[in-house]
């Protein structure tokens, strides 16, 4: 398995988030790289860095993801902002389009509210360059697949499956996942996405809810009761050439593993008759019952299963590293999933 992790990663450390209305520490910061890293260790893996953090490939591939106005708000915005009178050192909206906006604001206060879906992505001097810099991550370790096939693992924070085509949330900025889709539909004609995140994947859905070409499908808590609320019923299922090729597992909050073994198993069986060329997992650990967004009730070794069961799927496959936050459990719950993934 080839491991990657940009280091200019740890340039985006957003200070704090709002929570139920409170200014709360941000759990996704540099300390979740510094666990992860250290759960790769417990079973012998070491990280790489990717040469570089941007490049005009990286950009290109990132605009048929993402909105070309979007990627230059992330780009540009903080600069913007802090010529506002009063303006705090780091970019949050106060104001968000929740009727459905008529037109796109030129004023920066207008576009934060257009772009920054909620109040988990706040966007500091040096942000940019961090979120490049988990893209970078993943890039690379799709690159690597189609180099040599096999599976690689990307330790990307800021994570990205929030992100959709225009607009940040859910601590994501770019789409880690989407853009591993990217780089392996280079080289084959048929790539899955397969999301086991706590969290509903909802702009991994809505970058290719019209496509045929990119299947996706997400596991997680029931968003009737659990962020992010209003995307990821079993209802939607893709429209137009994407048709038939989302599938949503919602979970009842607070289910183990048995129920999460089984969702999976839904997916799995339902992505086998797509017939994918390569696959992408959006590795999500949060999805422990201690994790500080905790909605399901997993143990740190219920992770082994879950990573024979995905490893046993036989196709070159891109780990992205996705939810999980700061616990005593994160690195072995990082460290069980690659036991048991390897395992098979």
């Amino acid at each position: 398995m080839k491991l990657f992790y940009h280091p200019d990663q740890e340039r985006h450390a957003p200070p704090q988030f709002l929570s139920r209305g409170r200014l709360v520490a941000s759990p996704e910061g540099p300390k979740r790289a510094q666990l992860l890293a250290e759960g790769l260790a417990e079973v012998g893996l070491s990280l790489t860095a990717p040469a570089e953090c941007d490049s005009p490939k990286l950009r290109e591939r990132l605009k048929e993801i993402h909105t070309e106005r979007y990627l230059d708000f992330l780009e540009t915005i903080y600069a913007r902002w802090r010529v506002l009178p009063d303006a705090t050192d780091f970019v949050a909206p106060n104001i968000h389009p929740c009727g459905g906006g008529k037109h796109y604001p030129r004023h920066p206060v207008g576009q934060a509210g257009w772009h920054l879906h909620d109040m988990a992505c706040p966007i500091t001097e040096d942000s940019f360059h961090g979120i490049l810099a988990s893209a970078a991550t993943a890039q690379a370790a799709a690159e690597s697949i189609v180099a040599g096939g096999g599976t690689a693992y990307a330790l990307c924070r800021p994570p990205g499956h929030h992100a959709g085509p225009d607009r940040a949330g859910g601590f994501c900025f770019l789409n880690n996942a989407a853009l591993a889709a990217t780089v392996l539909r280079e080289s084959v004609s048929q790539v899955a996405i397969l999301d086991v995140d706590l969290h509903h994947g909802n702009g991994t859905q809505d970058i290719f809810y019209d496509r045929g070409d990119v299947w996706t499908g997400s596991l997680h808590a029931d968003p009737g009761d659990f962020y992010p609320f209003y995307w990821g019923s079993a209802e939607e299922t893709g429209i137009g050439p994407g048709l038939g090729a989302n599938l949503n597992v919602p979970l009842p909050v607070g289910s183990g593993i048995e129920a999460f073994q089984a969702g999976i198993d839904q997916l799995i069986d339902a992505m086998a008759s797509f017939s994918p060329d390569a696959l992408v997992i959006a590795l999500g650990l949060d999805a422990h019952k201690d994790d500080p967004l905790a909605g399901l009730a997993l143990e740190t070794q219920d992770f082994v299963a879950i990573g024979r069961q995905l490893g046993e799927l036989g196709v070159p496959t891109v780990l992205i590293q996705e939810g999980g936050y700061p616990t005593p459990a994160l690195s072995h719950n990082l460290a069980a999933f690659l036991r048991g993934f390897n395992d098979a």
